[in-house]
């Protein structure tokens, strides 16, 4: 995993399982990969994945079985992209709309162009 700078590396440790879970590679109540296995692939230091759980288990998109490990919540999938929504609509768009008034580009043009087209 490449990180960048302008985010905590725990908080991209964090996206990267959420995107997982979007993905499909992790599902409602599936075990999560242990800290080590997390620490190890990624090439952190297991007090950072921690970290990252601790933050999954905050938001409520993983939850902790005492003695046997952390495990995806059976509601994780619509938690991720209701705060994936909301972090799009708060604080990416308001980016993208202020770009466009730069450039003056309206949404006409944008849905000229055939590769913004859905």
């Amino acid at each position: 995993m490449d990180f960048r700078k302008q985010k905590p590396i725990y908080l991209q440790i964090a996206d990267h399982l959420s995107e997982q879970v979007l993905q499909g590679a992790l599902t409602p109540d599936d075990r999560m990969p242990s800290v080590r296995d997390v620490a190890a692939s990624m090439g952190v230091n297991p007090n950072t994945v921690v970290r990252s759980f601790d933050y999954l288990q905050q938001e409520e998109i993983i939850y902790q079985r005492r003695g046997v490990g952390y495990f995806v919540s059976p509601d994780a999938k619509e938690r991720i992209l209701a705060e994936q929504r909301r972090e799009f609509l708060e604080e990416e768009l308001p980016l993208i709309r202020q770009k466009m008034q730069v450039l003056g580009i309206d949404l006409k043009e944008i849905m000229k162009n055939e590769e913004c087209r859905m």
